[in-house]
């Protein structure tokens, strides 16, 4: 597979031309002497080839993005604008300068002769093997609208799912973050200025209260140690993300047996599958070659283990119904409908229905899950606030009872 030069250096010249004149450009290329050497036989004469300043922040592609492009090319398609024009108009037009660059480096590679599956497969880090296996099967059978369009939806629910499956998870992220931030305030801020008005009591102060004291004054004279330690903990969970198969499974497994957001991730796994399956399936890829880039789209490694247990057994010619309930990963209604799918040869209907079941129980347990944390959020504020406020005022209640 050639390589791609969307992520080759950007490099600024100037030169002069055949007829002397002078001008100016910016090419991509591996280096410098690589794009000296093409401009030459160009008939350019270069002055001087230097990399392009990178501006200080670069806009990133998002899966967004990427299901914006797809719907964007099948509505040109499907208007009878030929592809390298779509590909021309979508780069021309599109908000982010990184996508315009992809776009662009597309379509050149089908100027040059390459088919759409094979140019989109240069830049696996964008467009991903399902996207790519689509698109090519739809450039062979002649369908490529009808694929795209296949390809779009997909994205579109799937990027659905996922934005759900953000909202479910920031908000216990939330809460500890309110809770960590209000406390670290209360200890620094406003506990000192109590602490003056304490000393001037000339009595032993309450165990709670000097409990509090103590971790306040440790904390303004020792907050690089846990904003250290916090520092330090997700630098080591994002590289164990990265790195460790092992820690990964095990983070997958207990995310399923937390209470709510355990049951949001089951039900997102189930939607993925049965709705990634559904597309490989309505486009023609045999079931066992579905079924590693199906694993790929559960988001969950407990569940892409299932799927290819599932691989290996349909390939020894179980059915799917079968073999997914060998795995004791679905529910009884997944397996049930995938039965009745097989036996009616209407698979694809039958995945999609519960892809679209699945998706809607997923919408309902984020929206309820919305409801339930605000009370608690509101509940664990109340306790820490409270709780400091009460230490700080056990002082002057003992006190005002010993007059």
């Amino acid at each position: 597979m050639a390589t791609s030069t969307i992520d080759q250096p950007t490099f600024v010249w100037e030169g002069t031309n055949k007829d002397g004149v002078k001008i100016r450009g910016e090419d991509r290329a591996a280096n410098a002497n690589l794009l000296k050497a093409t401009l030459r036989r160009k008939g350019i004469k270069p002055k001087y080839i230097k990399p392009k300043r990178k501006p200080l922040s670069k806009a990133k592609i998002t899966t967004g993005d990427i299901a914006q492009f797809a719907r964007q090319l099948t509505s040109m398609m499907r208007s009878g604008v030929p592809l390298i024009q779509s590909l021309e108009l979508m780069s021309s037009g599109h908000e982010n300068p990184s996508m315009q660059e992809l776009i662009k480096t597309v379509s050149k590679d089908i100027a040059a002769g390459n088919d759409l599956g094979s140019s989109l497969g240069k830049h696996p880090k964008y467009f991903d093997e399902l996207f790519v296996n689509l698109v090519s099967a739809g450039e062979h059978a002649g369908t490529l609208e009808i694929m795209l369009e296949k390809v779009a939806t997909y994205k579109e629910k799937s990027e659905s799912l996922k934005s759900k499956i953000k909202k479910a998870m920031m908000y216990p992220l939330m809460v500890i973050i309110a809770a960590v931030v209000v406390t670290s305030i209360m200890l620094i801020f406003v506990i000192p200025q109590f602490k003056d008005l304490f000393e001037g009591f000339g009595a032993d102060l309450p165990a709670f209260t000097q409990f509090v004291v103590n971790m306040s004054e440790w904390l303004q004279a020792k907050w690089y140690i846990p904003l250290g330690m916090i520092i330090a903990l997700g630098y080591a969970f994002g590289q164990a993300k990265q790195r460790s198969p092992g820690f990964n499974h095990l983070m997958d497994r207990i995310v399923l047996k937390l209470p709510v957001t355990g049951d949001i991730i089951n039900k997102s796994s189930v939607a993925r599958f049965a709705r990634t399956l559904a597309t490989m399936s309505s486009s023609g890829v045999p079931l066992v070659e579905a079924m590693d880039s199906v694993a790929g789209a559960t988001g969950n490694a407990l569940y892409k283990d299932a799927t290819l247990k599932m691989k290996e057994d349909t390939s020894k010619g179980v059915q799917l119904n079968v073999a997914m309930q060998t795995t004791q990963r679905f529910p009884k209604m997944v397996v049930q409908m995938t039965k009745i799918g097989e036996e009616s040869g209407r698979l694809e209907e039958m995945l999609d229905k519960v892809a679209d079941y699945y998706e809607e129980q997923v919408d309902d347990l984020v929206d309820s899950l919305s409801k339930t944390i605000e009370p608690i959020i509101m509940g664990v504020l109340g306790i820490l606030v409270g709780g400091l406020i009460v230490a700080m005022y056990l002082p002057i209640f003992k006190m005002g009872s010993a007059i």
